[in-house]
């Protein structure tokens, strides 16, 4: 190679041009200053002009660089207090604990959802955990083993959970409804009347200090209203006198990458609410 394009190659790369593999150069030894190739789940916010909102995954431990650039906790939005019956009798009293209400779930055929599902899907976690998440129901995959968000969507919560300091074990995960809705289709009003004394009941007996909902669905069925989610967001809403703030689904973020930055600003929202 002409030694005059070799020097243009390489001062391109130095600049942050793309990998450039020149003769006579190891192929297992970028040039400096090759760019890595994109990963599959980009981070929760990719974009080097806003490094101050980029989550710190797993480059810190116990999530001590998610307070950066962090936004204020927003104001008081939608209240939904308990029914008077639940008052003296709370839908979690009805189970002496979560493996009760798992065992309840395999047994319902309550709704049309039953016919199709391969395995019930009732959530996991700390039965104390201090954050619940509620998503709105379970993909293939989860229909598949039987758990909560473990496709791409369930790696990118995890990724999300450990930002904010969270190992996966340590929240609780579940969904409106437990059964997967056919061609992953929205639940359909009585199916998620049906099903939701079941979540009810586990947000009684777990008691968490923030729950965080993904997603419209989920933000509906527990606030019991019909709204965009950008009229949800940002605010802290209360559902039965626990903080409950509203965000992205996951699966939308692997649509839609430009709500990545949004969701990160929500999820820290809840993680200082925790640590109220």
């Amino acid at each position: 190679m002409d030694d005059r394009v070799r020097r243009y190659l390489e001062q391109q790369v130095t600049l942050g041009g793309a990998e450039v593999i020149l003769p006579g150069r190891p192929s297992q030894e970028p040039s400096r200053g090759a760019v890595p190739a994109e990963p599959e789940a980009p981070p929760l916010a990719p974009t080097a002009s806003a490094r101050e909102a980029e989550p710190p995954g797993g480059k810190a431990k116990g999530g001590a660089d998610w307070r950066t650039g962090a936004p204020p906790i927003p104001g008081p939005g939608l209240v939904v207090d308990p029914p008077a019956q639940d008052l003296l009798t709370p839908r979690g009293k009805d189970y002496p604990d979560l493996a009760a209400i798992a065992k309840a779930v395999a047994a319902c055929k309550a709704c049309f959802l039953a016919e199709g599902r391969t395995n019930t899907v009732p959530g996991e976690g700390n039965p104390e955990a201090r954050l619940l998440l509620v998503g709105e129901g379970p993909g293939q995959t989860e229909d598949q083993t039987g758990r909560p968000f473990v496709g791409r969507a369930g790696e990118l919560l995890n990724d999300i959970l450990k930002a904010i300091g969270f190992a996966r074990e340590e929240v609780f995960i579940c969904n409106v409804v437990k059964c997967r809705p056919p061609q992953n289709r929205k639940p359909l009003p009585d199916e998620m009347s049906t099903c939701i004394p079941f979540l009810e009941a586990q947000i009684d007996l777990v008691r968490p200090k923030v729950i965080l909902a993904l997603g419209a669905t989920a933000a509906e069925a527990l606030l019991k209203v019909r709204r965009s989610l950008s009229e949800l967001r940002t605010k802290v809403h209360s559902y039965r006198g626990v903080p409950l703030v509203v965000t992205y689904h996951p699966a939308a973020l692997l649509r839609n990458p430009n709500w990545k930055k949004p969701t990160w600003d929500d999820v820290r929202i809840a993680r200082q609410l925790v640590d109220r």
